[in-house]
C-alpha cells in the first residue's frame, strides 16, 4: 500500500529535499505552506517540473503551524501515515528579534500538531525537527543523545520544549513521536541570511566582481556541517525503525566560520590573506582589497561557541551516516550559485 506523509515547512531546505526523497520512495507528498503573495514555493519547482511525478503523488495545501484549526484539518483530510514537523521560525539570531513570534511557531506548532494526532489517529508517526542549537552552552563534546541541553536563544529554547512534548506524548499517549537532533545542514536550497550560504554567495558574486565585500560576526564560532539531503534520509529512517526515539544527527567533524570561508574561497581560486584580531579581523585579496569583514552588527546577544556531534547511535541503529563531507557541501553549493549567475 503507498504510504501518505504530510510535510509542515514543505516549502523550506529540508521540506524541498524531504519530498524529493520520499516521492522517489512511491509516497503520496502532501505539503502545508502559508499564504504569501510572494512566491515561496521556488525549491519545489523541479518537482512541478519533473514529468515523471505524477501530479496524483503532490499536492500543495495553504496552513499555517500557528493556526490549531488548519493544522487538525489537514492532517484530517490527508489521513498521512506519517507527518514531518520541519515548520520554524529557523533563524537564530531573528529569534532574539522576535521571540514570541519564533515560540508560538518552534514550540506550541508541535504541541498542535502532536494534539491533533491523538486525536485523529493515534497510529500516525511523527517526527519532529530538533536542533543542536538546544545544547547552546555545551555541556561535553561531542553531543551525544545524553549530553544535556543548554539553549543560548529563543529559537533553542522554543526547540528544547517542542523535544520535550513530543517525549511526553509519545510516553503519555504511546504514539511513534521521534526528534532529530540535526546538527547545521546546508544545501545549495539554504536561505540567504544563513551564514554559508551568504558565504558561498558574496564570494560567487566576489570573484565575477558582482559584489566586493562580505560582512560576517564571530568568524571562530565552531559547526559541524553536513548536507540537507544526507539528513532527511535519516529522519525518513526514524520513522521506518522499529521504535520512536530520538537521534543526533551530524558528520561528527568541526569547522569555524574562518575555516568554511577559506574552504570556499580555495575552491574558487580566490587567495585571501587574514590580518587584525578580534572583530577587527579582515580577509584580503591579492590585490589587497578587503573582502572579509566582521561587523557587530552579525554578532548574538549569547553565543553559542561549539558545536560538534556524535552520530554513533543512528549508524548503529539506524544504519546511517552522512554520504557528502564538507568539500563535497561546499563544491555542490558554489555549483548551484555559479548556475545561477549563467542562467541571469
Amino acid at each position: 500500500m503507498k504510504k501518505t506523509a504530510l510535510i509542515f515547512g514543505i516549502t523550506g531546505q529540508d521540506g524541498a529535499y524531504l519530498s524529493k526523497f520520499l516521492l522517489q520512495k512511491n509516497y503520496e507528498v502532501h505539503g502545508v505552506k502559508r499564504r504569501s503573495s510572494s512566491h515561496n514555493t521556488y525549491r519545489l519547482d523541479d518537482i512541478y517540473n519533473d514529468q515523471l511525478v505524477k501530479k496524483s503523488n503532490f499536492f500543495l495545501h495553504y496552513g499555517d503551524i500557528t493556526d490549531s484549526i488548519s493544522i487538525f484539518n489537514l492532517i484530517k483530510k490527508t489521513k498521512p501515515h506519517e507527518v514531518y514537523n520541519l515548520a520554524a521560525q529557523s533563524h537564530v539570531a531573528v529569534s532574539f528579534e522576535i521571540p514570541e513570534y519564533t515560540t508560538n511557531a518552534d514550540a506550541l506548532g508541535t504541541l498542535r500538531i502532536l494534539e491533533a494526532i491523538i486525536k485523529i489517529d493515534k497510529n500516525i508517526k511523527f517526527y519532529q525537527a530538533g536542533s543542536s542549537e538546544m545544547f547552546g552552552k555545551v555541556m561535553e563534546t561531542p553531543q551525544t543523545e545524553k549530553t544535556p541541553f543548554y539553549p543560548r536563544s529563543p529559537y533553542g529554547a522554543a526547540k528544547l520544549y517542542s523535544h520535550w512534548i513530543t517525549v511526553n506524548y509519545r510516553e503519555a499517549y504511546n504514539i511513534f513521536a521521534c526528534n532529530g537532533i540535526l546538527f547545521n545542514h546546508e544545501s545549495p536550497l539554504r536561505g540567504d541570511t544563513f551564514v554559508t550560504k551568504k558565504v558561498v554567495k558574496a564570494l560567487c558574486r566576489i570573484k565575477f566582481n558582482k559584489q566586493k565585500k562580505l560582512f560576517v560576526g564571530n568568524l571562530y564560532a565552531k559547526r559541524d556541517w553536513g548536507h540537507a539531503e544526507d539528513y532527511v534520509r535519516a529522519m525518513w529512517k526514524m520513522l521506518q525503525h522499529n521504535k520512536p526515539d530520538d537521534f543526533v544527527i551530524c558528520t561528527g567533524k568541526q569547522y569555524t566560520i574562518k575555516q568554511f570561508i577559506n574552504m570556499v574561497a580555495k575552491q574558487l581560486k580566490i587567495r585571501i590573506n587574514w590580518k587584525g584580531k578580534g572583530i577587527k579581523e579582515k580577509a584580503f585579496d591579492e590585490k589587497n582589497n578587503c573582502i572579509v569583514e566582521c561587523n557587530n552588527k552579525y554578532l548574538r546577544p549569547t553565543e553559542v561557541d561549539t558545536l560538534k556531534g556524535d552520530f554513533s547511535k543512528a549508524r548503529k541503529q539506524l544504519k546511517w551516516k552522512p554520504n557528502h563531507d564538507i568539500n563535497s557541501l561546499i563544491n555542490d553549493m558554489i555549483s548551484y550559485e555559479l548556475n545561477t549567475f549563467n542562467n541571469d
